[in-house]
């Protein structure tokens, strides 16, 4: 019987040193390394000679499912995000979508908050100065009393709300999904109209997931509405706020500042119309990247790739069929 190879890409699993590694040496596999996450054009190249992806923000797209067969067997995705992946077509072609909930909602929490926290006390721009020989002083903003809108309150959204009212914050929350509980023990308002969210929020974190639905859900209509000197805080899509509309809002001040972990395009071109803009603080999509997520996302998905080869149900599945 041949070896089971593997295409390994996510970046995060290969730099960081855990017990995922030994993990992933004791299967057996033949495993294969590229550096994502990968374009269509890449994973066409690649399609068709592996049994199995342990992947991150790759472009799995009905045509490169479609050329991975009939050797792939299964898909493991590092994280929780399946934007990048057509399950409507994997499950038509019966390739099974394996995905990791519940491993990074401490840690992109607590990226969202040295976002919001960086984005209210000018402090990556205060920092650059002093290391640059400057004494330049700018008055920041404290966050207690202000109000939090959390856009998505699955784990993370309320990971994030658990540290808010910590902070003293006033939290409201918008969502699909409605912990009830959870919201009564922490004090969190739900509101059921997001244009009524924009207007009453001073910082606005987004963790909702991508989705045709959610594709531009800060966009040129709403935008007017949200206060003038607000925050927006992104650690969910770069897509879920339209670029136009962000840019004009910025360029006009009417945004205090946009602060976000993820970009509409990873990594960025040069030209990238958000690097360079004052009030804007961009980190290259780490909020899930420390040392304690990255073994608990890469045992996970490497776990749910080997117990499916071996006939056992996933921690997760995306698409049971």
């Amino acid at each position: 019987m041949s070896t089971t190879r593997v295409l390994l890409t996510t970046t995060s699993f290969q730099d960081t040193p855990g017990i995922h590694h030994d993990m992933l040496a004791k299967t057996g596999f033949e495993i294969v390394r590229e550096r994502g996450p990968l374009p269509e054009s890449k994973m066409l190249a690649l399609a068709g000679e592996f049994d199995a992806y342990l992947c991150g923000d790759d472009a799995l797209t009905r045509a490169v499912i479609q050329k991975s067969l009939p050797r792939l067997k299964v898909i493991s995705k590092y994280g929780i995000g399946l934007d990048k992946i057509d399950v409507p077509a994997a499950t038509d072609l019966k390739v099974p979508v394996l995905f990791t909930p519940g491993v990074n909602h401490t840690t992109v929490a607590e990226h969202a908050f040295c976002l919001m926290l960086a984005a209210m006390r000018n402090l990556v721009v205060e920092a650059n100065h002093v290391a640059a020989g400057r004494w330049t002083r700018i008055t920041g903003s404290e966050l207690c009393g202000k109000t939090l809108a959390i856009v998505g309150f699955g784990r993370i959204g309320k990971e994030v709300a658990i540290r808010a009212k910590a902070f003293g914050l006033n939290v409201i929350g918008y969502g699909n999904y409605w912990d009830e509980d959870f919201a009564r023990w922490y004090d969190v308002k739900r509101v059921e109209n997001l244009d009524d969210v924009l207007r009453q929020a001073d910082v606005i974190s987004l963790h909702t997931k991508l989705t045709a639905a959610t594709k531009g859900l800060i966009n040129a209509k709403n935008f007017p509405l949200i206060k003038k000197g607000a925050v927006i805080v992104n650690t969910g899509r770069g897509e879920l706020v339209d670029l136009t509309a962000l840019i004009e809002a910025l360029k006009s001040k009417q945004l205090l500042a946009y602060a976000a972990d993820v970009l509409d395009q990873e990594p960025p071109p040069a030209d990238h119309p958000l690097l360079g803009l004052p009030n804007v603080i961009l980190t290259p999509h780490i909020g899930s990247r420390t040392h304690e997520s990255v073994q608990r996302q890469a045992s996970c998905a490497v776990e749910n790739l080997t117990r499916y080869l071996s006939g056992k149900e996933p921690v997760a599945r995306a698409n049971p069929f």
